[in-house]
């Protein structure tokens, strides 16, 4: 019995994974503030009267939380461990107009992901995790947007995609990835002292960082025939991707399941962009 733990996946990209997982086997454990999001959800309740979707209540902001909620997932079976953790943590924004679009904490995913990693459990060491971050967050990466869409990088989605480059920090601290000073996200994002909650720099392997284009609502393209046989739904790259505008929630789903999480050895280790 595969089991996951979801943080983050009350909606959006970890809602839709979640569910493609549930629908294949998968017993999935969310970590969630609010339960009852689920209770008019039939797609949900459904797994949860079989026992396969698990709902634990909490705040991934709470280390003890995230802590039981590693111990929750890990339940069930001959196998007391946790083969997947899916972090797709972001808050809703709110829209200042001398900041653009802010979130509260400031920090949200950074120390969600903080109090994750710190939590790691040591009976399950070969926990494989997936993580949701954004292109156009450093100044590499920014440079490679297309020229339409930097204004809104850069002052509408400045706060969040700040908050993200805190967690995208840590984790190529923890994995031993190239990272340049000058992207860093600061104390004020990562909080004095991070690089003691987290694995010392390159043990963390078992990693892929996602980083989709400019998220949109619409269907699953790749969940229908393609129009050319042989052409993919959406480009997936290690590093930025040209004429990078967008790609819908539920096509990252698509990719997080039906690629990554279904061919791990293929992406382990990775960071990779995706959009139309």
């Amino acid at each position: 019995m595969s089991k996951v733990l979801a943080i983050g996946a009350s909606r959006n990209i970890g809602y839709y994974s979640s569910l493609r997982l549930l629908e294949l086997g998968y017993t999935v454990t969310f970590l969630l503030r609010k339960p009852e999001c689920f209770d008019q959800d039939e797609a949900v309740t459904r797994f949860v009267k079989d026992g396969k979707a698990r709902l634990i209540k909490g705040d991934a902001l709470v280390k003890a939380d995230v802590q039981r909620a590693w111990a929750e997932a890990a339940k069930g079976g001959d196998d007391k461990t946790v083969d997947f953790m899916l972090f797709t943590v972001g808050g809703t924004p709110s829209f200042k107009l001398t900041k653009g679009f802010v979130i509260e904490p400031p920090n949200l995913v950074t120390q969600s992901l903080l109090n994750v990693l710190e939590t790691l459990p040591a009976d399950s060491p070969d926990v494989k995790l997936l993580t949701i971050s954004s292109t156009g967050l450093t100044r590499e990466s920014h440079d490679a947007l297309p020229c339409a869409l930097k204004p809104l990088y850069g002052y509408a989605l400045a706060a969040p995609h700040k908050d993200k480059c805190g967690a995208e920090e840590i984790l190529a601290h923890a994995a031993g990835w190239k990272w340049d000073v000058q992207d860093s996200a600061g104390e004020e994002i990562l909080g004095a002292g991070w690089t003691r909650r987290v694995p010392e720099p390159a043990a963390l392997k078992r990693l892929v960082v996602i980083r989709p284009a400019l998220l949109t609502d619409g269907e699953c393209v790749a969940d229908k025939p393609q129009k050319q046989p042989g052409k993919e739904a959406y480009r997936v790259k290690q590093g930025d991707i040209d004429s990078s505008w967008t790609i819908s929630r539920k096509d990252v789903a698509h990719f997080m399941v039906e690629k990554v999480i279904k061919n791990w050895d293929e992406w382990e280790g990775k960071r990779v962009s995706i959009a139309y």
